[in-house]
């Protein structure tokens, strides 16, 4: 969602306050039982009600009524519309990671670190707590689920052709080499241009910073070196011919899945509902590792992940943060949004107190959740901008050309497409942006 709802040169002084000092809602009355506070919240998650109904069960005095919204983007554009005209927004929505610093820019979601946003931070990996800090003392939601990234391959392919399983970005591309020698018919992954999360979470892993706050002004940080790592790296596997170049979830991609020639994928926590509903044939035959590392760096991306958000129309705030932290950190509420929702909990205890038994895909790797819990520890700092969709689509674009070329020059070229396409949004949208 472009950073376009206001304009001229008020903006970038107004959002650089947002993101430094945040909005404070208004803190909402006491409720009971016979007279409770009632909140709406809207989410796109499946079964959220039932999960709210645990919580009215048990909080007659806090009523929580679900809206179901239509995936990410339509749900923060039905919200900004709302802001915008001053009313029917709810009181919480479910917000994406990197759709926040849009909601703060636009002055949609409140700072609870007043009304005890900031008593939770412990629950949380320091680079998911950043997400909905900005790396502020502002909180702007509580997080609710995470996508540290880790890779999938197949074990069996794996030991017909006698590969050891990577452990850095130089063994993966001496792996990959390896595979496609003994059967040409088969790679290691993809490198896919289609999705702009995905290639952001490597980013992130390699130390990558987008967008970063400088004083009243935004500075924008894709066209630099770790960024240009990533994109050098999987350039010169593209050239070479070892990786495949094809988008990730095409009918020729799920065919790979199915039939072993693509023999592992770069994915995330998240991957075992894509590989069962896309190769359900393999179940059993895949593992997960962590991702490899940049010469040992224990550093990790994340791909995807949201979470719950007070808007600043809420008149209840202090109740809307008492629901937000029990939905995502106590076990109860936790156990419920992974057995409704499907999610990977943000929370660290609460996930390692509930994700026991390994997903039934991966019913061979007892160990499943543990390599998961070891790859969200290890997710980096990393700050999204007001204009995200605006980089994205940008990637889509950009790297589109690229992986068509096989060049490690048009790799590099697209980062630098990436970065100007992001300045010049952000500089005719208002927004002052840092040299």
């Amino acid at each position: 969602m472009r950073a376009s709802f206001r304009t001229g040169a008020v903006v970038a002084v107004a959002a650089a306050a947002l993101i430094m000092t945040g909005c404070a809602a208004d803190s909402g009355s006491e409720g009971s039982a016979d007279d409770p506070i009632e909140l709406t919240y809207w989410t796109w998650a499946p079964n959220m009600d039932k999960v709210a109904d645990i919580w009215n069960a048990e909080h007659p005095e806090i009523q929580v009524t679900v809206n179901k919204q239509d995936g990410g983007d339509p749900a923060i554009t039905k919200l900004l519309t709302a802001i915008k005209a001053g009313s029917g927004a709810p009181d919480l929505i479910q917000a994406e990671y990197q759709k926040i610093p849009t909601l703060v820019a636009s002055d949609a979601i409140a700072d609870i670190s007043g009304a005890g946003g900031s008593d939770i931070a412990d629950e949380f990996p320091d680079g998911v707590w950043d997400s909905v800090t900005l790396g502020g003392d502002a909180v702007y939601a509580v997080p609710q689920d995470t996508g540290p990234m880790m890779f999938f391959y197949r074990e069996d392919l794996f030991a017909q052709y006698g590969l050891s399983v990577p452990t850095t970005w130089d063994e993966y591309a001496e792996t990959a080499r390896a595979l496609h020698a003994a059967d040409p018919s088969k790679y290691l992954g993809t490198f896919s241009a289609n999705d702009a999360g995905w290639f952001a979470g490597l980013a992130q892993q390699a130390h990558a910073q987008w967008w970063s706050i400088d004083g009243e002004a935004w500075g924008v940080g894709i066209d630099e070196e770790p960024t240009q790592q990533v994109a050098e790296y999987w350039g010169g596997l593209v050239q070479e011919g070892v990786i495949d170049n094809k988008p990730m979830y095409t009918p020729e991609w799920n065919a790979g899945l199915n039939d072993g020639s693509q023999a592992g994928w770069l994915g995330a926590v998240w991957g075992p509902g894509v590989l069962s509903g896309n190769a359900a044939d393999t179940a059993g035959l895949w593992k997960a590792a962590p991702l490899p590392t940049w010469d040992g760096d224990v550093a990790n991306g994340n791909w995807g992940g949201s979470s719950t958000a007070v808007t600043t129309q809420s008149k209840h705030a202090e109740a809307a943060v008492e629901f937000a932290t029990w939905l995502n950190t106590d076990p109860e509420a936790v156990q419920a949004l992974v057995d409704e929702a499907g999610i990977y909990p943000a929370a660290t205890a609460a996930a390692a107190s509930v994700l026991t038994e390994a997903p039934e895909f991966f019913s061979n790797q007892p160990d499943f959740y543990e390599v998961a819990a070891q790859a969200a520890d290890a997710v980096a700092p990393f700050a999204y901008g007001p204009n995200v969709n605006v980089a994205f689509s940008a990637y889509n674009d950009e790297f589109a050309k690229a992986a068509e070329a096989k060049t490690v020059d048009a790799f590099l070229a697209a980062v630098t497409a990436m970065q100007q396409v992001t300045v010049d949004d952000l500089e005719s949208s208002g927004f002052t942006v840092a040299e």
